[in-house]
Formats: structure tokens, C-alpha cells, sequence
């Protein structure tokens, strides 16, 4: 019997990886002699896994980016990144509170990102809670990937959830988006790494902090859905 289900996005969301990111990023950058990014440029880069974060950084600087280079600087990232798990990431305040909250309300949890499948899992693993999410998966796990909304259905069926109970808990349009297109309810945080206000993307709700994600909202917001559908 498929279970009621709360799904998260990975960087930006659940948690904080920014400053690795940022660090493997610039490592790659400074191989081919291209300027440093920092904090603030991040936010334009990040949201769609690292390939695009590297085309993003090159357009940036107005450099060409042939698919060699890019195969050679996303080993380069991988490697880099992997190396240093979980390095200076951090789940953001209140995650796992949130997160056992649900647990205790008879929900399971998953995770989907446009990260790689192995460095999701890894990461996960690093900081000790990989075992509370059904499913962690990844731009490479199916033969699509967010904003494909079928990357957030796949996913609950692999966690073996309900995809008529479920919420998906995102940070960036792309995860607005995609839980929109599969009828999934979206609550939005604010804090992670769109570079426009999650507000503008119209999700279910946007939060401030992860206390402010409790079982009875996502009670509210799958009553909603129920109600809409069968109107």
C-alpha cells in the first residue's frame, strides 16, 4: 500500500551546499584561467545540476564552451566535489525537525534533484541521514529530469508513495514548475538559491524557515488538491 509523501529538492533546499559548490566551481574555472564566481553570482548558476551550472558560469564570461572541454571540466567537478564531502555543507536550520515530524505523521520522505544520482546519495551519506529518504534520485536516475514532471512522479513510485498524498518541498522555479505540471502541491522556501522571489512562481506556499513547514499545512495544501479535483 503506497504511503503518504513528502519529496525535497537537494542544494538550496534541504541543504545548505552553496559554499562547496561554489569552491569545485571555481576550481574548474580557474583550470582555464576564467575568473573566479562568487556568492552572489552562484544563485545564477545553480538549479539545474552541475552541467549547467558550468555552461551558465562560461556564458557569464562571454567564453565558448565546446563538449569536450565540458565532459573534461565536469570529471574535473565531480572529483573535486566528491573529494571533499560533506566539506562545508549543512542541512538549514529546522530540515530534520521537519522531516521527523512528517515521519512521525506516517509519511516517507524522498529526494529529487538535478544533482547526480551518486553524488546525491553521497552527500546524503557524508552527513549521516541518507536512511530516512525511500528514494534519493537523481538528473541521471530516469531518461528525464526536472522540470520534467515525471523525474517527481518516478520518484514517488520508486519511494513507494502516493502520488495523490504527496507534496514536494523546493527552492527554485524549476521545482515550482515541476510539481506544478504533476498536480503535486509545492511549498517553496525562501532562503535557498533562486535569484528571483519564489513568490513570483506562484507555489501552494512559501516558507521562511522549516519550523513553518508542519504536518497540518500539508494537510491543507492536499485537502486543496483533493477539493480542486473533485470539483
Amino acid at each position: 500500500m503506497s504511503l503518504p509523501i513528502i519529496v525535497f529538492d537537494l542544494d538550496g533546499t534541504l541543504v545548505d551546499t552553496a559554499p562547496d559548490l561554489l569552491d569545485s566551481l571555481n576550481h574548474c574555472l580557474r583550470s582555464v584561467e576564467l575568473p573566479a564566481a562568487d556568492a552572489g553570482e552562484l544563485r545564477k548558476f545553480v538549479g539545474s545540476g552541475a552541467r549547467v551550472m558550468l555552461e551558465r558560469a562560461f556564458a557569464a564570461h562571454g567564453q565558448p564552451l565546446g563538449d569536450s572541454q565540458l565532459e573534461a571540466l565536469m570529471a574535473l567537478f565531480i572529483e573535486h566535489y566528491t573529494a571533499g564531502m560533506p566539506g562545508r555543507s549543512r542541512p538549514y536550520a529546522g530540515a530534520l525537525a521537519a522531516l521527523s515530524r512528517f515521519e512521525e505523521a506516517g509519511y516517507i520522505a524522498a529526494v529529487c534533484t538535478n544533482k547526480m544520482e551518486r553524488m546525491a546519495q553521497r552527500l546524503l551519506e557524508t552527513l549521516g541521514i541518507a536512511s530516512r529518504f525511500k528514494a534519493i534520485c537523481g538528473a541521471d536516475t530516469f531518461g528525464h529530469r526536472k522540470p520534467d514532471p515525471r523525474h517527481l512522479t518516478d520518484t514517488i513510485a520508486r519511494a513507494g508513495g502516493d502520488r495523490d498524498r504527496a507534496i514536494m518541498v523546493g527552492d527554485s522555479r524549476t521545482d515550482i514548475d515541476t510539481a506544478r505540471a504533476a498536480g503535486i502541491p509545492v511549498v517553496a522556501v525562501d532562503f535557498g538559491y533562486s535569484d528571483e522571489p519564489v513568490q513570483a512562481f506562484a507555489p501552494s506556499r512559501v516558507i521562511t524557515h522549516f519550523d513553518d513547514l508542519t504536518v497540518p499545512l500539508g494537510e491543507t495544501l492536499l485537502q486543496a488538491v483533493a477539493g480542486e479535483a473533485a470539483s
